[in-house]
């Protein structure tokens, strides 16, 4: 399969004038790039790392990024990519843990941080660097297998871990993604989401085609459609917050989006009654994709001129990946029946970085257990049902969250929902649902329980309906459950455990 550096090359060298990345006002060519990305990998060497020493980089989006992506690759160096929206104690933990030799980003993110490592600071340090360093290159001997990057988790149950990914893990995801998304190298790759994760998987898709990247820090609804008008954008990943804050906002225009070819979706679920009304606006253009960081994006895999048909799906498992739903003793399930995810091949993790014990409870046999519910059709299209952890146990039976939610979001006032359970000494667990109207009709929380009896069986409707402003979110949009459950648990006076 190679490495990203042996793909980068190639491109650098066919399209060597062609803009390979765009940033605000400022555009560098491919053999720019090249040359820059060369630059800081010598300086990184000459500061004594070798091949499989970390480095971090903590920052918004910016253009350095995709520079130091090749900076690893080419000097077989192992990129740690920190969320530049998380605590500076949360930072510290991950630089500890990955004992980075240097860290690489911006001041006011770096400084902060309780930790001695030193830093390079983009700006007029990281250009001085490079204009030191331009003209000379770097060889070093780097395998498919050999470790790319790490990757750290969300740590919503402690401390974060630290996902390996080799070479050959980014390139079956890109490959993934650029069959799925379609790509040539006429397109241009928006990136507005973080690129410390998702939006980073679909930008080593740029080394397959030689494609144009388009970076933004910052996604304002109005705003980012403007944007990706003005710069041509045709292929952008986006999570279904963003969509969701896009379709529903009042000023959305889709004529301004009509360039656009492929809008991967991925990172969280989305309902059915929002995905509708997207496809709605905006028509073929959603790619819908389901992976973790620990399989990059593509387990399974929804093409646009399929989603239409199959709303409450995510798709049929990718080219990359095997699948399979298995019960609790590990026993694969028969088609229609419920049980865990777990999955195999090029595109699953080297394991987590440091943590042995998490490794091998997670990679079984080889097999990667997702953590996550669901169930295969007859035509071999995947159904998620839910995350283990989130199920909700009431007098005996199993209520999966997603499920109620999906009810929920058919209300045409509603934005946004979650469904949690909370103690009950009656049934062990009740229901309790959190909405956030989208604010353009009265939602009332009488009328969603209504509305969940017209349509669920009455175990499954919720005890309580709290309408509410916003629900807690992670830095990548993702809806907290558990924080929203402690939340809920302060709120009413419940110690939990």
């Amino acid at each position: 399969m190679g490495t990203i550096g042996s793909q980068a090359n190639k491109v650098i060298r066919a399209y060597s004038n062609k803009i390979a990345v765009k940033f605000g006002d400022k555009s560098i060519s491919y053999r720019t790039l090249y040359t820059r990305a060369m630059a800081i990998t010598s300086f990184l060497k000459r500061k004594g790392l070798k091949k499989g020493d970390r480095f971090g980089v903590l920052m918004s989006n910016r253009l350095e990024y995709v520079e130091l992506d090749l900076a690893a690759a080419y000097g077989g160096f192992i990129k740690v990519p920190l969320n530049y929206k998380l605590h500076p104690n949360e930072h510290k933990f991950q630089v500890e843990d990955a004992n980075l030799a240097i860290l690489i980003g911006e001041k006011d993110l770096i400084n902060p941080i309780e930790v001695e490592v030193e830093s390079l600071y983009v700006g007029e340090d990281y250009e001085r660097v490079l204009a030191e360093y331009e003209g000379e290159v770097v060889t070093e001997t780097v395998d498919e297998n050999d470790i790319f990057a790490i990757m750290y988790t969300s740590g919503t149950t402690g401390n974060p871990k630290g996902v390996m990914l080799s070479h050959k893990n980014i390139l079956a995801g890109a490959l993934s993604l650029s069959l799925v998304c379609e790509v040539n190298n006429q397109d241009v790759i928006g990136h507005v989401a973080p690129l410390t994760h998702g939006a980073n998987f679909l930008s080593h898709v740029a080394w397959l085609h030689g494609t144009t990247q388009v970076i933004y820090n910052k996604f304002n609804p109005e705003d980012f459609i403007d944007d990706i008008a003005r710069d041509n954008v045709s292929v952008i990943f986006l999570v279904p917050t963003m969509v969701n804050l896009m379709i529903q906002h009042p000023g959305f225009d889709p004529s301004k989006m009509v360039g656009v070819k492929s809008i991967n979706m991925a990172g969280s679920p989305i309902a059915a009654s929002k995905l509708k009304l997207a496809l709605e606006k905006l028509g073929t253009k959603f790619v819908e994709t389901y992976g973790q960081v620990e399989a990059p994006m593509c387990i399974t895999v929804m093409p646009r001129n399929e989603l239409s048909n199959r709303l409450e799906s995510c798709g049929r498992t990718g080219p990359f990946v095997e699948m399979k739903i298995v019960d609790q003793d590990g026993k694969e399930l028969p088609t229609g029946e419920v049980g865990e995810i777990v999955c195999k091949g090029p595109l699953v993790m080297q394991g987590y970085w440091n943590n042995k014990e998490a490794t091998e409870k997670t990679l079984v046999n080889g097999w990667l257990q997702t953590g996550d519910l669901g169930w295969v059709d007859q035509e071999g299209y995947l159904h998620i049902v839910d995350r283990i952890k989130d199920v909700i146990i009431s007098g005996g039976v199993n209520i999966y969250p997603r499920e109620v939610e999906e009810v929920l979001n058919k209300h045409t006032g509603v934005k946004e929902t979650c469904v949690i359970g909370v103690p009950d000494d009656k049934w062990g667990e009740s229901i309790v649902a959190y909405v956030v109207p989208n604010g353009t009709e009265i939602v009332d929380a009488d009328e969603l329980i209504e509305l969940c009896k017209q349509h669920l069986a009455s175990f499954k409707k919720p005890k309580e309906v709290y309408i509410v402003e916003s629900l807690p979110k992670s830095s990548y949009g993702k809806i907290l459950k558990r924080e929203l459950k402690k939340q809920h648990l302060e709120a009413v006076g419940v110690v939990k455990e």
